[in-house]
């Protein structure tokens, strides 16, 4: 039996964090006056600070330190978090990623961000920053300062998570002056001790002004599992402690508490009981997610599509028989069927709000190294899809959106010569579309400049001088190779390979691009993509002798075609459904079917976006769940099917793509028409 790395599984946590930490440093740019954004902030490095100790990457857990310590000033009020801050934050949460990635490879420029970090915190010069830092020592050193005494137990979880006690005691070392009392009341016999349980309590009584707000900030990740109390030493408690170290008994029962000190020793074995009965739901919390390899997903999702196909397979055999128990265990398994399916296929699903959250500090760089003031805005975040797309998807919708602030989004100055605001948007949203999710990226900006893509084009060759083209074909001109209507090569944009890599993703993706522009208004970019790669309910229809597969949720009626519509209809092919005129292909024409035509043919009624297609089939076997499997690289160019799937007879449906016929049917109709 192998175990995960725990270096690996460090690495994962910190990946985490860092992404909660850019996102907390983003918003808190937004808002910087929120004190729950800055607290989560601070929690997210402390957070790293001890895990990265724990796992032996010292230099990540002494950067946070410093990072940590720097911060610390925010969260108390005594320095904004300005938009300089936030950069240079920004840049350490990058140096920490160096830290944690590549431990052992050489990482320069730490101390510069942490000088740049401190300069932006106190707004002076470095050697002002430390000293900043460490006053609050000569505030607690002070001998005349009053006697507080401090009791603690951690909570029983603490050691598992990490926590030092140790440490946290040199924290409160550094507070002031303190005798540290051990409280071993608790401590079951050695045959029972558990090693990962904190049974020993402390005490301490320290001399400071006012410990409460330092010792709330020992115990910040700690407080909702612990005991803890912070009380003021009366003059007799203050006279006490000089025997108490030779005789700790009177310590540990202090005169001002004979009540509270005894009951504490008495039922000193049941104490943890409370926080332990508090702890289940916590835990609970804490264990409802469990971290698997992206492999096992996949075999699993493996497993359940050829369990369906052996359902179907049963079902069909069932449906021939007259054995009533044959049918009944063939209902039942395909009820359970659908339920494992439905469930493998909740688990590949993720929010895409989790690739979106990404964007947020790209847009950032972009609007400081363009210097373009914009408002990045998403909506549909809790849009699910298949966790193989979230993945590819990424890298098109960098280009996507580096192509909207850099070419999209004029200079402020000509913007507001336009009448429009000097802060551009670009927004990015994704919405369910039938059977597809549509994730659009739009701009407010100059539009596309047709005249520019036209001649650029003919200089390509990709369009001859004199050719007509409708606007959208003219628009997927930039999804070709090497074409960029870019005046100079910059860092951003320029080659022409940007688009070109959006163009080959979505298409292995089986999914298509929409263009609209409007000059002066701005553009949008829709990406239409299927809701999964792995398994579909489907509708199975039957076209001459050949069988094929709809994908269901893209089906929105069925209809019988009406009677004394001509084969060759020409420029006529729509039917009126409820007032509207939707067109309809003869799929016997579009696949060259020669067996002969059914009297009865159906119409099933499809869509794709905002467009709607009628496809023409001779009759509609049923439902059935469909497992998809890709079609080879031979087939691949053969654009109106998406892939293929085993029926329960052991032969091969063809999976209709949807989204292709709808398309193909408006310029079928159209051809139609100019015939």
């Amino acid at each position: 039996m192998s175990f995960p790395d725990p270096t690996e599984t460090f690495r994962q946590e910190a990946r985490e964090l860092l992404e909660q930490l850019e996102l907390g440093l983003l918003d808190l740019e937004q808002n910087p006056a929120n004190d729950d954004l800055i607290n989560s902030t601070f929690r997210a490095l402390h957070t790293i600070k001890g895990s990265g100790a724990m796992f032996g990457f010292t230099a990540v857990a002494a950067f946070v330190h410093e990072f940590e310590t720097a911060f610390d000033q925010v969260r108390k009020g005594n320095s904004p978090a300005t938009s300089e801050l936030i950069a240079v934050a920004l840049d350490a949460k990058d140096h920490i990623h160096k830290l944690i990635e590549q431990p052992d490879a050489p990482q320069a420029g730490g101390e510069a961000i942490l000088d740049a970090l401190r300069i932006a915190i106190a707004g002076t010069d470095v050697v002002d920053a430390p000293t900043e830092v460490e006053t609050p020592e000569p505030v607690a050193a002070p001998a005349k300062g009053n006697r507080w005494r401090i009791r603690f137990r951690l909570p029983p979880d603490a050691l598992v998570y990490g926590t030092n006690p140790l440490l946290l005691l040199d924290e409160i070392k550094a507070i002031g002056p303190c005798t540290i009392l051990a409280l071993t009341d608790t401590i079951p016999p050695l045959d029972t001790i558990d090693p990962e349980v904190p049974y020993m309590g402390w005490q301490v009584d320290l001399t400071a002004d006012d410990p409460r707000a330092a010792i709330d900030d020992v115990f910040l990740f700690l407080k909702d599992g612990m005991e803890l109390s912070v009380e003021p030493l009366s003059e007799v408690e203050i006279a006490a402690p000089a025997p108490a170290e030779a005789q700790p008994e009177p310590v540990a029962a202090p005169e001002p508490k004979p009540v509270a000190a005894p009951a504490k020793a008495t039922k000193a074995p049941k104490a943890p009981k409370p926080v332990v009965e508090k702890e289940p739901p916590a835990s609970a919390a804490a264990s409802s997610s469990m971290r698997v390899d992206a492999e096992r997903l996949d075999e699993l999702m493996d497993r359940v599509g050829e369990l369906v196909i052996a359902q179907a397979r049963l079902t069909q055999i069932a449906a021939m028989s007259s054995d009533g128990n044959l049918k009944t265990i063939a209902e039942e398994l395909e009820r359970l069927s659908s339920g494992l399916r439905d469930t493998t296929m909740g688990i590949r699903m993720v929010p895409i709000g989790t690739l979106f959250s990404r964007f947020r500090r790209l847009v950032h760089d972009l609007s400081r190294d363009l210097d373009k003031d914009i408002d990045f805005i998403t909506s549909g975040e809790d849009t699910e899809l298949d966790k193989t797309m979230i993945e590819r998807l990424a890298d098109p919708l960098v280009h996507l959106i580096r192509n909207s602030v850099d070419h999209g989004l004029e200079p402020a100055e000509k913007r507001l010569a336009a009448g429009k605001s000097a802060k551009g948007t670009v927004r990015l949203s994704a919405v369910y579309a039938g059977a597809e999710v549509a994730i659009s990226v739009t701009d407010d900006g100059a539009g596309l400049n047709a005249e520019r893509i036209r001649a650029k084009a003919e200089e390509a060759g990709l369009l001859a001088p004199d050719a007509k083209i409708a606007d959208q074909d003219l628009w997927q001109m930039i999804f070709a190779p090497g074409f960029s209507t870019a005046k100079e090569v910059t860092s951003l944009s320029g080659r022409g390979v940007g688009m070109d890599v959006v163009k080959r993703t979505i298409d292995g993706l089986r999914g298509s691009i929409d263009v609209a522009t409007t000059p002066g208004s701005g553009s949008t970019m829709t990406l239409r993509l299927p809701l999964t790669l792995a398994i579909i309910d489907g509708m199975l229809v039957r076209v001459g002798n050949g069988r094929y597969t709809i994908p269901l949720a893209a089906v929105e009626e069925c209809v019988e075609l009406p009677e004394g519509i001509e084969a060759n209809a020409r420029g006529r092919n729509f039917l009126d459904i409820r007032g509207s005129l939707v067109p309809f292909l003869r799929l016997r024409e579009v696949f060259g079917t020669r067996a002969p035509a059914d009297p009865h043919q159906k119409v099933v009624i499809v869509s794709s976006g905002e467009g709607r297609v009628g496809l023409v089939v001779d009759q509609i076997i049923g439902n059935n769940q469909t497992v998809i499997k890709q079609l080879s690289k031979l087939h691949s160019s053969i654009k109106s099917f998406s892939g293929a799937t085993i029926l329960g007879d052991g032969t091969v449906a063809l999976i209709l793509d949807t989204a292709h016929l709808v398309q193909f049917g408006q310029g079928y109709v159209d051809q139609g028409r100019a015939a």
